[in-house]
C-alpha cells in the first residue's frame, strides 16, 4: 500500500523497485551481522549468502482496490508484483556480485543457477513451454489479465516485470549472483503489526476485527482499516 495512491488508483513501480533494491543491500550486509541458532546453518548462510525479501499486506491492498483475493485479477497483480520484487532483488544480487564477487559456493551450481533465473524469467514473459528441467510447470504471469482487466497500472506492472527479469538474466550472466536466493513468501505476523499493515504476508484477512494474544498477558485489538476505502470503490 505504500506504492498505491489511494486517491489516483495508480502504483509508484520506481519507487517499489528503488525500496526493492535497497533492501537487498541490507539484507545481504545483514547475512554477516546475523546469529543464527546452529553451526551448519551460520555455514550455509555463508556459503550460499541467501536473503529473504518478502511482502506484508498484499490483502490490504486488494481490497483497496475492490479486487477479490480469489479472483484472476487478484492473482495477475499479486504475481505481477512478486516478479518485479524478485527479478529486481537477483538484478541487484547481481550488480553487487561485480563488486564482491558471487556466493562462495556459485561457481559449482552457476549452470543449475542461472537455469532457474531463465526459468523464472520465461514466467514473467508469461511463456507456457519453453522451460528448462521441469517436471511441474510453473503458472506463468497472465498478461491478459493484467492488461484487460487492471488498465494502465497492469500494463505497467506487466512491462516492469519483464524488464527486471531480462536485467536479471543479463547481469548474472555477466557477474552472477551474490545470493543463491533473495525473497520468500513470509508469515510476517510480527513485523507486519509494527508495519501497521491490515493483513499480513500474502493472506486475505480472517476477520474485520481481530484480537492478538500479547505474550506478557493481555490482548491487542485490531481493526481493518481498508474496509471504507474497499467499500468506496466497490
Amino acid at each position: 500500500l505504500s506504492f498505491y495512491n489511494v486517491e489516483t488508483k495508480s502504483f509508484d513501480i520506481g519507487a517499489f523497485e528503488h525500496l526493492c533494491k535497497l533492501w537487498t543491500v541490507v539484507l545481504e550486509i545483514s547475512v554477516l551481522m546475523a546469529q543464527f541458532p546452529s553451526k551448519q546453518i551460520a555455514e550455509l548462510s555463508y556459503e550460499f549468502r541467501t536473503l529473504g525479501l518478502g511482502f506484508a499486506n498484499i490483502g490490504g491492498l486488494l481490497m483497496t482496490m475492490g479486487l477479490s483475493y480469489d479472483s484472476k485479477e487478484g492473482r495477475a497483480l499479486c504475481g505481477a508484483l512478486t516478479a518485479i520484487m524478485t527479478g529486481v532483488a537477483y538484478a541487484t544480487s547481481a550488480e553487487m556480485a561485480r563488486e564482491l564477487g558471487p556466493f562462495p559456493a556459485y561457481e559449482e551450481n552457476a549452470d543449475a543457477m542461472l537455469r532457474v533465473i531463465r526459468n523464472h524469467r520465461r514466467a514473467a514473459y508469461g511463456e507456457t513451454s519453453g522451460y528448462e528441467a521441469l517436471n511441474t510447470l510453473p503458472v506463468a504471469l497472465d498478461h491478459a489479465t493484467l492488461h484487460g482487466k487492471l488498465g494502465e497500472n497492469g500494463k505497467l506492472l506487466s512491462d516492469h516485470a519483464r524488464k527486471a527479469w531480462d536485467q536479471a538474466l543479463s547481469l548474472g550472466e555477466q557477474h552472477g549472483y551474490r545470493n543463491a536466493q533473495v525473497s520468500v513468501v513470509a508469515p510476517t505476523g510480527t513485523i507486519g503489526l509494527v508495519m501497521d499493515c491490515d493483513t499480513t504476508g500474502i493472506e486475505p484477512d480472517f476477520a474485520l476485527v481481530k484480537f492478538k494474544k500479547l505474550a506478557g498477558g493481555g490482548y491487542f485489538k485490531i481493526i481493518n482499516r481498508a474496509v471504507p476505502e474497499a467499500l468506496r470503490v466497490l
